[in-house]
């Protein structure tokens, strides 16, 4: 296949890989024969100093084309997260509705806590099952491309060093990619790091998927429901299955109808 250079979300240039439509398609959920088809076909299509974002609408509309409803959906993961804030719902909260899945007590979200020489605003304490107390840092961006760097892995620590008799680790979590150089000290220092990609094993996308703990926001409602989902604090798709839908309906005038769809698409989401 000929080379050709496009540009990725922070501005450096780089080889389209074909594969990575491939890895991404399959792992939404498109059978592998047609992940690959649809790879050629944006192969095909692929200009030079075209934008990974580009590439993204256009895999976007050949899913559309080749695949279910939710497997688009499941496919826009990333873009779904990067919704959160703007819909009015807390990053630090999604993450820790994810740790509660994964066996931490949530014991805090967005207080204020003395250190020995200042007083912190914690996005997030939790405790693991050893009763080991987290201290958690939550770093969201809503654009693409954009770096968790060494900056805040240090921020991190120096508030985790004046916080020590509180707690007995630290994690940072955010939602894009994480800087060679945070790794690094992460490493160094024994700071868990949680983000798209990382660790390669278990990442927040992973983490995501095992357990299906897809954000609503990945149901593609409007703004008007989203503010209403924010309101009643349904963040995670599936709790949709839970409620009483007449009940719901009352309470946050969407209609049973679209309550219904949005049940079904969940579903199959999940599925």
């Amino acid at each position: 296949m000929r080379k050709i250079i496009i540009t990725k979300a922070n501005g450096e240039k780089a080889a389209f890989d074909p594969n990575k439509v491939i890895t991404t398609c399959i792992r939404a959920g498109t059978d592998p024969v047609i992940s690959k088809r649809i790879a050629r076909q944006v192969h095909s299509k692929v200009r030079y100093g075209m934008t990974t974002k580009e590439i993204y609408r256009m895999v976007l509309r050949l899913l559309s084309d080749n695949a279910t409803p939710a497997i688009k959906q499941r496919y826009q993961l990333k873009e779904s997260i990067m919704k959160l804030g703007p819909a009015g719902f807390s990053f630090e909260y999604y993450v820790g509705q994810i740790l509660r899945h994964y066996g931490y007590k949530i014991l805090s979200i967005g207080t204020k806590t003395q250190g020995r020489c200042v007083i912190h605003e914690l996005d997030l304490s939790i405790e693991s099952g050893d009763e080991k107390k987290w201290l958690v840092e939550c770093k969201y961006h809503n654009f693409p491309g954009r770096y968790t760097g060494l900056k805040e892995s240090l921020y991190t620590h120096a508030r985790f060093l004046d916080l020590a008799d509180k707690f007995n680790n630290e994690m940072l979590v955010c939602n894009t990619k994480v800087s060679p150089e945070a790794i690094t000290y992460a490493t160094c220092i024994g700071q868990k790091l949680l983000s798209w990609r990382f660790p390669p094993q278990m990442g927040l996308e992973k983490m995501i998927e095992e357990k299906k703990l897809y954000p609503v926001t990945i149901l593609g409602p409007s703004k008007r429901e989203l503010e209403l989902l924010s309101q009643n604090n349904m963040m995670i798709a599936k709790d949709l299955l839970d409620i009483d839908i007449y009940e719901f309906a009352q309470k946050t005038k969407i209609s049973i109808k679209r309550l219904v769809n949005m049940q079904r698409l969940t579903n199959q989401i999940i599925s």
